[in-house]
């Protein structure tokens, strides 16, 4: 009888096992399955946007001007890697045909009077012989619309998490970086950590000195400079939704051009793979730049210019990662660009 229910114990035991083992194969062969499907949909979609056939139209010569006639804004906001990524545009200008134009504002305003917004967005639209142009500078956002022009500029732009930008401008101004070594700054000299600056309340690094996103994308209205304005934040989200093509964050900047190259070839063509091989001699590093303490870090965040700012760097940062859900696919544990997801049919008439 004993016997009996040994038996039966190691029967249902081995059972038991054989049944865990099957469930464990199963689960494998879904995985290796899914892995297939996933790499037979990007070799599906590769070969349906290369054998696409699309019906050729003869272009005029008015449609050849205008697919040359792009113009690309980047209202670089300071401390994003704005340095780092212009540096492609540069390498990238004579090979793809395009120009590079670097607008230098009187120390550095971001804010134009009446008079230059109408000679700048005039230049911009009328100066042909230079466009294609990739345009940068430290610019708040401006509407080429108020000016009654019909041509609008393509806007990109880069953000950051707001305190990191704000401690990257602190030591740099104080000690430079490793892409011009030797320019002595404006703050040459002062040692002071931000931590010190901080604990004794000093100007620079006061929680104004962060709002600096949200205006350069609200604009040249009043209410976007004044620190903690709501309606400028409110007005900044709007123009990042509604007037830029795309807006990267300084942390992902490679699928910030990845996504360049594969919307705008014009321009980027070749940009991920040079910022890849580039590694980090696209990356310019701020000197001596030390990391905040976390008693630093609590007082910063408590502050309502922080929280205003960051609300929009989050922000931001959703809507970037809602384009790369959209727009790129992970194959083989990589990022790639998705073919044409689109055709056309049943066009009439024949």
């Amino acid at each position: 009888m004993g016997f009996s229910r040994t038996m039966q114990t190691r029967y249902q035991l081995l059972m038991a096992l054989l049944f865990v083992a099957a469930i464990i194969y199963l689960e494998n062969q879904i995985q290796r399955l899914e892995a297939a499907r996933d790499k037979m949909e990007h070799v599906l979609a590769t070969m349906q946007l290369h054998s696409l056939q699309v019906p050729q139209f003869r272009r005029s010569d008015d449609d050849l001007a205008k697919s040359n006639d792009q113009i690309v804004i980047y209202n670089r906001v300071p401390k994003t890697a704005s340095t780092s990524f212009v540096g492609l545009a540069y390498d990238l200008c004579q090979r793809n045909g395009y120009n590079v134009i670097h607008l230098n504002t009187t120390r550095n305003s971001p804010i134009m009077s009446i008079q230059d917004q109408e000679r700048f967005v005039t230049n911009v639209t009328n100066w042909n012989a230079k466009k294609p142009v990739f345009y940068h500078g430290h610019l708040s956002y401006l509407e080429f619309g108020r000016f009654g022009l019909s041509q609008k500029p393509v806007y990109i732009n880069i953000v950051r998490k707001p305190l990191d930008r704000l401690v990257s401008y602190y030591y740099f101004v104080r000690w430079g970086d490793d892409f011009r070594p030797h320019l002595r700054r404006n703050k040459h000299g002062d040692s002071k950590t931000f931590d010190d600056c901080v604990e004794q309340g000093e100007p620079d690094c006061a929680p104004e000195k962060l709002w600096m996103q949200v205006p350069f994308f609200c604009g040249h209205a009043v209410e976007c400079w004044e620190p903690g304005n709501r309606w400028a934040l409110e007005e900044a989200k709007r123009n990042l939704v509604a007037n830029y093509f795309l807006v990267g964050v300084t942390e992902e900047l490679e699928d910030f051009v990845m996504l360049l190259e594969a919307a705008l070839p014009k321009f980027f063509r070749g940009a991920t793979s040079l910022f890849q091989q580039g590694g980090k001699s696209h990356l310019r590093k701020t000197s001596n730049k030390q990391e905040p303490s976390k008693e630093t870090i609590r007082k910063i965040q408590r502050s309502q210019i922080w929280q205003m700012e960051n609300d929009f760097y989050q922000f931001a940062l959703n809507q970037f990662h809602h384009v790369v859900r959209r727009s790129l696919r992970r194959v083989n544990g990589e990022l790639t660009p998705l073919g044409a997801q689109f055709f056309y049919e049943k066009i009439r008439p024949r």
